[in-house]
């Protein structure tokens, strides 16, 4: 599940730009659950992981990282400054009120070897998927 969740929602290298770091994003309180989660089966602890806020600039920023760092377990602190999305007067934004709280960014410091092991296990999966049928 996590390896899927990551391939769908995290970072990706490319050939033509190698950064080999794991980095995810979700806005889904219930989808970070279950990456962390996942991460604390890899032993990724806390203590490697960094957090960020995206969020639009007219949103309560304050609540967001109580949310977030509800959500995440961790204190609000740990947060890094966020990333304030511009207000664009034109787009009817459906995303505001109580229940928005942007989107979170869970970064894993010193993580070529566990992007790799994430890319490798996405590839397995493919060549599997790509294989005859029985």
């Amino acid at each position: 599940m996590g390896v899927a969740l990551y391939w769908a929602e995290g970072s990706k290298s490319k050939p033509y730009d190698r950064r080999e770091r794991a980095v995810f994003v979700n806005s889904d309180p219930g989808v970070i659950k279950t990456y962390l989660a996942w991460l604390d089966l890899l032993g990724v602890g806390r203590d490697r992981m960094g957090f960020r806020l995206l969020i639009h600039e007219s949103a309560d920023i304050d609540a967001a990282h109580r949310f977030w760092a509800e959500t995440a377990g961790v204190d609000t602190t740990s947060f890094a400054k966020p990333t304030l999305k511009k207000h664009n007067p034109k787009t009817v934004r459906k995303n505001v009120g109580d229940d928005y709280h942007g989107c979170l960014v869970v970064t894993v410091s010193r993580s070529a070897h566990l992007y790799n092991r994430i890319e490798g296990w996405w590839n397995g999966i493919v060549a599997h998927a790509q294989g005859p049928l029985r």
